[in-house]
């Protein structure tokens, strides 16, 4: 049976010893406590550093707050602000034919469903879900690299994608860390158990995990 009270907070203990701040995008959400902010950092956020990311969300909503806004501006100026940001050019295109639909079809707001944000030019299911969560307070669990694979290398659940991943967790981790998962181990896995060579001899929940997949550790 997992503590899970006592593990997250092992690993939050442990994060914020090693001076992990937040996900950039969590910060933008406690910054403007607004959906379409959460829409659009997370868009920028994919496939970018998490300091890129928070510097090219600024930058952007700082020009273009609302789907009006962004509307006024060029795409070549969307792909000015979120510079260097991977895949700028196709981004800005998407925020601008997002900031169209909501306009048209959602009186200038964010849509507060899943499949609703899915069906958004270039919304994945995590840019989904983190929206969900963050913008609106939503549980939902976000599943992105990091949290697939450290719940798979912890052993709490066994599966090979993260759509497979965020089902699965669904049905072993308490509601209440459904939100909190998503930022916790995004820092988790770039501070400590990274993709290759995990530090696991700094690891504080290393006696209750599996360890699946490590073949070398530091």
């Amino acid at each position: 049976m997992i503590d899970w009270d006592d593990v997250f907070a092992r690993m939050h203990k442990a994060v914020t010893k090693e001076g992990k701040i937040l996900p950039s995008v969590s910060t933008i959400a406690s910054e403007r406590h607004d959906p379409f902010d959460v829409l659009i950092s997370t868009l920028i956020s994919l496939r970018t550093k998490d300091e890129v990311t928070l510097v090219a969300s600024r930058r952007l909503l700082g020009l273009a707050p609302t789907p009006a806004k962004m509307l006024q501006l060029r795409q070549q100026q969307i792909e000015e602000a979120i510079y260097p940001a991977g895949f700028y050019r196709t981004k800005a295109a998407n925020m601008l034919a997002i900031s169209r639909i909501l306009l048209d079809q959602y009186d200038g707001k964010v849509p507060s469903t899943k499949e609703e944000l899915m069906a958004l030019p270039g919304v994945g299911i995590k840019t989904a879900n983190l929206t969900l969560n963050l913008g609106f307070g939503i549980d939902a669990i976000c599943v992105d690299t990091h949290v697939h694979r450290i719940s798979n290398r912890m052993g709490w659940i066994t599966t090979k994608t993260p759509e497979q991943s965020e089902v699965a967790l669904q049905h072993v981790m308490p509601r209440r860390y459904w939100i909190p998962l998503n930022e916790l181990l995004v820092s988790y896995g770039q501070a400590i158990c990274t993709p290759i060579s995990p530090r696991c001899s700094i690891c504080p929940v290393i006696d209750v995990c599996q360890r699946q997949g490590v073949d070398k550790s530091r």
